[in-house]
């Protein structure tokens, strides 16, 4: 399922979307957590970006597994970047699975609006902390797999 698209390798394809999503669901919790005035516009686009990252970032981690198997990738060289790749790939799904699991939760415990918080304020901090802790790490992995895998290709693998 996850090896080719119309015919071409299915990688180059997914790993677009889970660049541009990881970067985008990083912001949005970011902003929801740290920025109260802006919560009331960036809830539904971080729930969202919430609901579809995990699915682009899976597609694109599977699609490079089948990607991997081809033929012509199987010297000892190539696969030692491979595997570099890869590692900063599925460090990258972990992150943004937890990021993902924050950011759900926080959009349902810190309300946008001002009232009756739901929980103690330091269940908002803790958070809040955390959604921006793994929003920077899946920002660093989505660059280091993007990084990694960017060099094979244009530097000739």
């Amino acid at each position: 399922m996850f090896e080719r698209v119309l015919g071409l390798p299915a990688h180059p394809f997914f790993i677009h979307a889970a660049v541009v999503l990881v970067p985008l669901l990083a912001v949005a919790g970011i902003l929801y957590a740290v920025w109260p005035a802006a919560r009331r516009h960036v809830r539904w686009t971080m729930i969202v970006l919430a609901v579809a990252t995990p699915g682009a970032v899976f597609a694109a981690k599977e699609s490079g597994e089948a990607f991997e198997e081809s033929p012509n990738f199987q010297s000892d060289q190539l696969q030692a970047k491979i595997s570099e790749h890869e590692d900063f790939g599925s460090t990258l799904f972990l992150i943004v699975v937890g990021l993902v699991l924050v950011a759900l939760v926080m959009a349902y415990v810190v309300r946008p609006a001002p009232g009756e918080p739901i929980g103690p304020a330091v269940a908002h901090w803790a958070l809040s902390g955390l959604t921006v802790v793994l929003a920077v790490a899946a920002l660093y992995y989505v660059f280091k797999a993007g990084d990694t895998g960017a060099k094979m290709v244009w530097d000739g693998f």
